[in-house]
């Protein structure tokens, strides 16, 4: 995922990147083109140094926990939030802090986004729903009007989920899962209709 951000990143001409932190790279390191610049640890100093002055979070949907509490535990430095320009957001939509919204999104009106969600390609929300905080949409996920998704979700590639619905937090949908009613446990889902798995 830190790749596919910094790739973005790199087509934004408000944006210089200069580096990474990541507990498991040699600093001096470099991925993608980038150096490592410290462990997470540092990033108190890097910051009191000038190193940097935002913050984006690489952290992918496979440790959505950790994601939450790194972007909590950093709140008091800047999160840049970054939309592509070749997504569509309409001028009512409510965008939350350290959100990243990749190429061919579509955001309707109303719809609101939380803190530190990440929105991969070709993702639709359609009018007055809701993406709880630090949750993460696959590419292709198709949301309808007045839907809310609750924190920490992770909704899978291609996934559907048709209007008026509400998921709890904690909530995943494998690939192509189509949500026709309320998901009110945390857990896995799967299918057409989606069901339980775990």
């Amino acid at each position: 995922m830190a790749k596919q951000i910094c790739h973005h990143l790199s087509s934004d001409s408000k944006v210089n990147i200069i580096g990474f932190v990541d507990d498991t790279v040699r600093i001096g390191d470099k991925r993608f083109g980038q150096k490592c610049l410290g462990k997470l640890k540092d990033i108190p100093d890097l910051f009191e140094n000038k190193a940097f002055d935002k913050l984006v979070c690489g952290i992918g949907y496979k440790h959505l926990d950790f994601r939450k509490k790194l972007f909590e535990k950093l709140s008091d430095f800047l999160f840049y939030s970054f939309v592509d320009n070749h997504s569509i957001i309409d001028k009512s939509v409510k965008l939350g802090k350290g959100i990243f919204i990749s190429p061919g999104v579509v955001l309707e009106q109303n719809v609101c986004i939380g803190d530190n969600v990440f929105i991969y390609n070709s993702v639709s929300i359609s009018h007055d729903s809701k993406i709880g905080a630090n949750s993460f949409l696959a590419p292709c996920v198709a949301i309808a009007g007045f839907v809310k998704i609750g924190e920490n979700c992770n909704i899978g590639i291609n996934s559907t989920i048709i209007n008026n619905l509400e998921i709890v937090d904690n909530v995943q949908t494998g690939g192509g899962t189509v949500v026709i009613e309320n998901i009110s446990l945390p857990g896995l889902y799967v299918g057409n209709p989606a069901r339980f798995l775990r």
